[in-house]
């Protein structure tokens, strides 16, 4: 996994090379004790800081996982060939691009 992403109070925070069963399990245990307990996360970009997160029962949190192999927004774009389909016979032989 390349990150776990952490949606929290309305900010996003993150866990590098993160192994997402185990950041379940942390907060599962808060919820079955029944008792609030603290998390490390980074926070920010670039250099992200550490952060505590208070985790449990009735304090909403969401993990959004990040494989390693997913490209980033703009990659996958340049990557492809971006080649226009032949026309069908008797199709449009050019597009419009609204120029």
């Amino acid at each position: 996994m390349k990150r776990v992403n952490i949606m929290y109070g309305g900010a996003q925070y993150s866990v590098g090379e993160a192994d997402v069963e185990a950041i379940k399990a942390a907060i599962e245990q808060a919820h079955e004790r029944g008792l609030a307990d603290w998390i490390t996360v980074n926070f920010g970009e670039g250099r992200p800081q550490p952060a505590q997160l208070l985790v449990g029962p009735g304090i909403p949190v969401s993990i959004v996982p990040i494989p390693a192999d997913d490209p980033m927004p703009g990659e996958e774009a340049e990557s492809e060939s971006t080649t226009l389909p032949e026309p069908a016979e008797g199709g449009v032989d050019k597009v419009d691009l609204g120029d």
